[in-house]
This record gives C-alpha cells, structure tokens and sequence, in this order.
C-alpha cells in the first residue's frame, strides 16, 4: 500500500492539535481571564498531555496568539501573490485590502480575543513578539519587489514594521470605536498615513 498520503495526513493531524491547543486557551481565557489559565487546564480542556501542548507552544500566550500568527501568516501570502510590477507598498496595501475583504464579518471569538489582548500587557507583548516573528519573513517580500538599493535590508524590514504596526493600531482603534463602525476603512486610513515614505 502506498504511504504517499501519509505526511500530508501527519501535518493535518498536526494542525488539527494545534488548532485545537489555541481554540482551548482563548475559550478558558474568554471565560476566567488570561491570568487564571495555565498551560494544564489548556492541555487538559484540548484534551491532550502537557507536554503535546509543549510540542506545539512555549506558552500559554504563544497559544492564544497562534490565531493572530495564522492570520498575518496569510497576509503574507497574499503579499507573495501580488504582481511583480507593483511598489512593496503597493503590493502590501493591496494584499491587505484583499485580507480584510475576505475576513468579512468578524466573528465574536476574534473581537473578543482582540479585547483579551488589549486587557492583559503579557498578551499585548506576546502579540507584538508574534509580528516581529512574522517581520522577516515579510521583508523578505518586501526586498523581492523592491528596486533600490538595501544590502543590509534596514528598509526592508522597516517597511514591514511599520506596515505590520499599521494594522495593529487600526485594530486596536477599531475595538474602541462606536458599533457599526467599518474595520478596513480605519486601516485604509492608517496605512494611508503610515505608507507615505513608503510609496
């Protein structure tokens, strides 16, 4: 019998467990606050043993930041699916009004994960480690399409930064703004304001 599929299964049952670790902590941090959840009632609520959920997380706050990990990660896809021939700021203002037209209405879990973070500074520091992770990765992005000259990649990675910032603080403005009020126009209007030395 073949075993062709059986690494592909593997990473399947991988990001299922994954999956699984992250919707767990957010559910118990939802419910009793990010402070009272341990990596043990996190294991224990996935179903799995403290050291799988080690396997896949350094911490609880890596576990509830994996959703926005997931999310940047495929921003960054989109950014590597623009055409050649635009600006890195065109192309990442471009990749990000496509994300946000495909998130569409955010579900309750996502706006109440956005209100946990900002409620707990170890979440917010987790939040900020988890896009400078993402940074590099995204500069790489960005030095492919760019035409000037950056051999030590400082604009490049200053791009990134900023534009990754960008769409944190739309976020945060957009937790605090009246119901109704539409998310992708506040991060328009930030990457807007940030994007003007990177045209």
């Amino acid at each position: 019998m073949s075993t062709t599929a059986e690494p592909g299964l593997r990473e399947r049952k991988k990001a299922a467990t994954r999956q699984a670790l992250h919707d767990a902590a957010l559910r118990l941090a939802i419910e009793h606050g990010a402070d009272r959840v341990t990596v043990e009632a996190i294991a224990d609520e996935a179903g799995v043993s403290r050291r799988t959920f080690s396997n896949y997380f350094g911490s609880k706050e890596e576990a509830l930041m994996y959703g926005d990990f997931q999310r940047i990660h495929s921003l960054i896809e989109k950014v590597r699916a623009r055409p050649a021939d635009e600006t890195p700021w065109q192309a990442l203002t471009a990749a990000a009004a496509e994300f946000y037209r495909t998130l569409g209405d955010l579900d309750p879990q996502m706006i109440a994960q956005g209100r946990l973070v900002r409620s707990h500074p170890t979440l917010v520091a987790a939040q900020a480690q988890t896009f400078a992770a993402l940074e590099r990765e995204l500069a790489a992005e960005v030095t492919a399409r760019s035409g000037q000259a950056d051999p030590m990649a400082i604009r490049a990675r200053l791009t990134s930064a900023v534009f990754l910032a960008s769409l944190r603080v739309a976020w945060h403005v957009w937790l605090e703004a009246p119901p109704g009020t539409n998310l992708w126009s506040i991060v328009q209007a930030s990457l807007a304001e940030a994007g003007s030395g990177f045209a």
